[in-house]
């Protein structure tokens, strides 16, 4: 049995989910998700309680049993508390701004680079341009934004100079060497 899969997931109130023709559909206070899954899984509700069972033990089917209850259960977080990522901007000058909804950084380029929000997205700058808070109900979607804004300027290893993401570490460096 998946470790992951077997687990039921109880629903928060004001969340409700809508099963058929293998498109699951999750509604609640911080928005509408939908995902398409196998139609092998079977997924049942009772008294608040979702589980997702599988067919058979072939390795094909434990697989989608796992993956099937990890992205439920994300869009019912996502619907009910919503997902925050942090990224911090580290390098002299650098700094990250809001232009209405769209994110303006300014990374060392020779012009700004600027970022319209994507769906349900909405950022938010604070610590004076060195912090960029990213919020969503869509865990994927929210992932693939945040990828893209620290594609903008990646860390590098040598000043630690870039865009990277909140408690990652990156490893440093030695320069040149010099005469001895």
């Amino acid at each position: 049995m998946s470790r992951i899969g077997k687990q039921p997931i109880t629903l928060p109130k004001g969340v409700k989910i809508d099963v058929g023709d293998g498109v699951v559909g999750v509604t609640g206070p911080k928005g509408t998700l939908s995902q398409t899954i196998n139609p092998d899984m079977t997924v049942a509700i009772e008294d608040g309680v979702l589980t997702v069972e599988r067919p058979s033990d072939m390795r094909h089917h434990r697989a989608l049993h796992g993956l099937t209850r990890a992205l439920i259960n994300n869009m019912v977080v996502g619907v009910s508390e919503g997902f925050v990522r942090r990224l911090r901007i580290e390098g002299v000058g650098y700094r990250a701004e809001m232009n209405g909804s769209t994110l303006v950084l300014n990374v060392g380029y020779s012009h700004p680079v600027e970022m319209p929000p994507v769906g349900d997205v909405a950022f938010e700058v604070l610590d004076r341009g060195r912090t960029i808070v990213v919020t969503s109900s869509d865990k994927q979607l929210i992932g693939e934004v945040c990828a893209q804004i620290r594609k903008v300027r990646p860390p590098e290893p040598y000043k630690g100079k870039g865009i990277r993401y909140d408690g990652e570490h990156i490893r440093r460096k030695a320069g040149k060497a010099g005469k001895v």
